[in-house]
């Protein structure tokens, strides 16, 4: 058997390259369009424009409302913010569900809300990583906060029913948060179908550059921020922004035309295989 000597990365679900046609997008922001989006001058309402047509594609992009985006630095930022600013703004409510397969910064969040006090439940997931519902559905009562389950999974791949999860988080009168970073751009989703309050997306995951993240935060859900400052992001995460290398590539990295559909990607991962076990090795 032969096999192509040419390095393959496979470790997408770590991080993906830029995208050569990203990098195309970023390039002005380096070194002509590069004013303070806090700042009144001409240069700086340029960039403010830019960050709010950013604003829009990602809110177009999972169904939300334009001011329901707050962009952060990254998803482990977001899911910070998430669980420790959701506990800050209702001191009573002091139960956190998490599932057992949790990104660590998830995990590590829910740890620190229990040393300070929280009671933290682990929704256990069947053989192939599934979360168990009925779990869901008894745990949840009047002390409970907010229920925070991931979307895809970042090692082994599986994918929630968000949509199933959501309704009982909607009726049972619970937030509803899911750490969507994996699935962003291979999944569809409807934060409104869904009946998602929270949402965290990464654009190093989908072909944007590293440090560009955000957080969708349904509108009416009362947040205090982790950062202070100047006041950035409708006062949820002060900080200059990320302009310069990250939003303007998270603008191209979520506009849906430059995806291929998912159905396409599993033939051509199946085409992948194939080859690179055959005797002639990748074309």
């Amino acid at each position: 058997m032969k096999f192509n000597k040419k390095k393959v990365y496979l470790d997408y679900a770590a991080t993906t390259p830029v995208d050569p046609r990203v990098v195309k997008v970023m390039l002005p922001y380096f070194g002509e369009i590069y004013g303070n989006t806090m700042s009144l001058h001409q240069m700086g309402m340029k960039t403010a424009e830019a960050v709010e047509k950013v604003r829009k594609i990602v809110a177009d992009f999972i169904g939300a409302e334009v001011e329901e985006i707050v962009f952060t630095g990254s998803a482990t930022e977001s899911n910070n913010l998430v669980l420790k600013g959701l506990a800050e703004a209702n001191p009573k409510k002091r139960k956190i569900l998490i599932s057992t397969i949790e990104h660590d910064c998830v995990v590590e969040s829910a740890k620190w809300l229990r040393g300070k006090g929280y009671e933290v439940k682990k929704i256990p997931v069947d053989r192939v990583g599934i979360v168990d519902m009925d779990f869901i559905k008894r745990e949840i009562n009047n002390e409970t906060l907010v229920v925070s389950v991931i979307h895809g999974n970042n090692e082994i791949g599986t994918i929630q029913e968000l949509e199933e999860i959501g309704k009982i988080c909607r009726e049972k009168g619970v937030f509803f948060h899911t750490d969507a970073s994996q699935s962003l751009g291979k999944v569809d989703i409807d934060v409104k179908k869904m009946q998602i309050d929270l949402l965290t997306g990464s654009g190093h995951k989908i072909y944007g550059s590293k440090g560009a993240a955000f957080l969708y935060i349904k509108k009416g859900i009362r947040i205090v921020p982790l950062l202070h400052g100047g006041g950035h992001e409708m006062g949820l995460r002060s900080g200059t922004l990320n302009i310069f290398n990250g939003l303007v590539g998270l603008t191209f990295s979520c506009d849906g035309s430059h995806y291929i559909p998912y159905d396409e990607f599993l033939r051509k991962d199946h085409d992948f295989w194939t080859g690179i076990t055959s005797d002639k090795g990748v074309a």
